[in-house]
């Protein structure tokens, strides 16, 4: 079984929110379906999206998981964005970030907790 997904975060203000997504993941879109929907690929078969829903916006919790989440997070720092929140589960880490409406993004990934 082959295994892929496409997650959506619905959001008030589609310019604004794309320009915040640009700089969370540190790219443009790999495309536009439409005028108010932008689609990043994270892997193969592996895509979040944003699309501009003012009725459902604010609600959507993801993460992304990353081989080195603290590396990927001072990128994101670099980019202008910093984590709202911490959260350490033993040696898995989860980076919380919020947009504009509330939306959850998680960076999370094992880390390394030895010297």
């Amino acid at each position: 079984m082959a295994v892929g997904i496409f997650a959506g975060i619905p959001v008030r203000d589609y310019d604004s929110a794309l320009q915040w997504y640009k700089r969370l993941l540190g790219a443009e879109p790999a495309f536009y379906p439409n005028d108010i929907e932008a689609v990043w690929q994270l892997a193969e078969d592996r895509y979040v999206y944003i699309i501009q829903d003012p009725d459902r916006a604010g609600g959507a919790v993801c993460m992304i998981w990353v081989d080195d989440p603290v590396a990927e997070v001072a990128k994101i720092s670099g980019r202008g964005l910093e984590p709202v929140n911490i959260e350490k589960h033993d040696s898995a880490w989860k980076y919380v970030f919020h947009d504009s409406d509330g939306n959850e993004t998680g960076i999370g990934g094992q880390v390394s907790t030895t010297g």
